[in-house]
């Protein structure tokens, strides 16, 4: 058989997505391991998305990423969903075996690894979170499954989303969930360990902008989390770390989710080093050794 130049398809779907950098991660991956597999960006309207999910067996493309605005819509384009994303009801990674779709939410897993590779203990802690949108679900989910005792979710009011976290969370699992109304600058309280920014409230190109909180009520002692991973020193850490927070950026969390994604493609491990280290250079943060 002579040389091929077929590469393996996978990728992420989004809209927006121009700025979405997990190509970066993708690449210094499948770089390093020496296999011939490509990562494509691509922009897929929310009216666009069963015709995209379709054509990826067509396509012969190994799977693909889902990001805002389809991690809750693509459920009802696939196949098979594992137990823990239908509890989530929100789907980030897609990978296609004898042409149909299965379904799995890294996105919860990829955020406790990066809790967990800065020691932060989750077991009978208090977290708030900021938001309750495809990834705040699986966190929440998955904060509950790792120990935590108490989830405040605040959301603005209208949408029902938060009000259905706290059901789900209350519901599903051990974990004592309750719903904040977030119409107003919120306080954070007192005695909340591990506060978490699952918002797009900085994302680019609005870097300057941050969730509407009392930063003053943010303690020393607290964990303070951000999902965003461009640029991932966002105003929300910025702040926290004035009043001496530890802050974990969202660089952990998009490193460790696509690990486990790349698994499920390529059935390979990548290195993680590798890829934190590319998406570094990107936006030229110091890792500390």
């Amino acid at each position: 058989m002579g040389k091929s130049y077929r590469e393996e398809l996978v990728g992420v779907f989004g809209c927006p997505i121009d700025e979405n950098p997990t190509v970066v991660v993708a690449e210094a991956a499948f770089k390093d391991l020496g296999i011939p597999y490509r990562y494509l960006t691509i922009l897929v309207k929310p009216e666009d998305l069963e015709n995209a999910m379709k054509a990826l067996p067509a396509l012969n493309m190994k799977g693909i990423h889902l990001t805002i605005p389809h991690k809750v819509e693509v459920l009802k384009y696939l196949d098979h969903v594992a137990e823990d994303a239908a509890i989530m009801g929100a789907v980030n990674t897609v990978w296609v075996k004898d042409g149909e779709l299965y379904g799995e939410n890294t996105d919860g897993k990829g955020f406790i690894k990066s809790l967990q590779d800065e020691n932060v203990e989750m077991k009978g802690k208090k977290v708030m979170m900021l938001g309750a949108g495809g990834a705040g679900r699986a966190i929440a989910v998955e904060l509950a499954n790792a120990g935590a005792e108490t989830i405040l979710i605040a959301n603005r009011p209208g949408s029902g989303r938060g009000e259905e976290l706290v059901k789900l969370v209350n519901e599903k699992t051990s974990a004592n969930a309750k719903y904040i109304c977030w119409d107003h600058t919120l306080d954070v309280p007192e005695d909340v360990d591990i506060l978490v920014n699952v918002t797009n409230i900085g994302l680019y190109p609005n870097v300057d902008q941050k969730p509407d909180i009392n930063y003053a009520t943010v303690k020393p002692e607290m964990v303070v989390c951000d999902v965003i991973p461009n640029h991932p020193h966002t105003m929300f850490l910025k702040e926290a770390e004035k009043n001496g927070a530890k802050t974990i950026d969202g660089l952990g969390m998009l490193v460790n989710q696509a690990v486990i994604s790349f698994k499920f493609w390529s059935g390979r491990d990548c290195n993680a080093k590798v890829m934190k280290e590319a998406l570094a250079k990107e936006y030229g943060v110091e890792l500390e050794d």
